[in-house]
C-alpha cells in the first residue's frame, strides 16, 4: 500500500475492509469488486476466527488482491503478516499495541492504527512508527460498535498539519462520503457501501469512486 501522501489529482482512494465471514469463498467476489475500479487496500478482518481459518483466507484472497496491484493488510493479526507474504496490518486500541506491531512487521511494511476521534492517539501512533491513522466513526454503522463519533473538522486538522496520511471510517456511504473528501481524508474505509450494495460488490465499488470524484 503507498501510504505517501496522494498528489492534488488523486487526493482519497477506497480502502475496503471485508466482511468478518470472508473466507476462501470469497475470492470470485473479491476479485470482481477489485476489477470495477480503483482500489488502494483491502483489509481482511476476522473476528474470533482460528489461525487456520485465517491461513486459508489469506491464501485464498491475498493473491487477488496483490496481482492487481492492491495492498492486502490483516486486521489485528500483525503475527501473521510475514510468514504469509501479506503488505502489513491494521491493529485497534484494544488489539496488539502499535510498538509490538510495527516489530513483527519490521520497517518495510505497512502499520495502520485505529485512533478513533482523538488527535493525542494518533500522534502517540504516528510516533510508534504507524504508516497511516484511521479515525472514525464519522457516521452510524452497523459493522461493528463504535465507541466515538468523529467530525469531518478532525480530518481537516490532520490534513493540514501532518503529513501522515489518514483514514476515514465508519458508516461511510457513496451518498454522505463528500465532505469527508473534501476535509482531507486520504482513503475512505467502507464495508457495508460495498459487500451489502443492492447491485452486488462491484456497483459498490463504482459509486464510491463516482462520489469520491464528484467530491474533489
Amino acid at each position: 500500500m503507498d501510504v505517501t501522501k496522494p498528489g492534488a489529482e488523486d487526493t482519497c482512494r477506497l480502502y475496503l475492509v471485508t466482511p468478518t465471514t470472508a473466507g476462501p469463498g470469497f475470492a470470485d467476489t473479491l476479485a470482481r469488486a477489485l476489477d470495477a475500479g480503483d482500489v488502494a487496500a483491502v483489509q481482511l478482518r476476522l473476528k474470533e476466527a482460528e489461525d487456520d481459518a485465517w491461513r486459508r483466507a489469506i491464501d485464498a484472497l491475498r493473491p487477488v488482491a496483490q496481482s492487481r496491484g492492491v495492498a492486502f493488510l490483516l486486521n489485528d493479526r500483525a503475527d501473521l503478516v510475514v510468514a504469509t507474504g501479506c503488505d502489513g496490518a491494521h491493529v485497534g486500541q484494544t488489539d496488539m499495541g502499535a510498538p509490538e506491531a510495527r516489530k513483527l512487521l519490521g520497517n518495510d511494511l505497512t502499520l495502520g492504527v485505529t485512533c478513533h476521534d482523538s488527535r493525542d492517539l494518533a500522534m502517540e501512533a504516528g510516533e510508534a512508527g504507524a504508516d497511516y491513522v484511521a479515525f472514525g466513526a464519522f457516521f452510524p454503522t452497523t459493522t461493528k460498535e463504535a465507541p466515538t463519533r468523529a467530525d469531518p473538522a478532525l480530518l481537516a486538522w490532520w490534513a493540514e498539519l501532518m503529513e501522515l496520511p489518514c483514514v476515514a471510517i465508519g458508516g461511510i456511504t457513496a451518498a454522505n462520503c463528500a465532505p469527508l473528501v473534501q476535509a482531507g481524508a486520504n482513503f475512505l474505509a467502507v464495508v457495508g457501501a460495498v459487500w451489502q450494495h443492492p447491485d452486488e460488490p462491484a456497483a459498490g465499488v463504482r459509486a464510491m469512486n463516482a462520489a469520491i470524484a464528484a467530491a474533489r
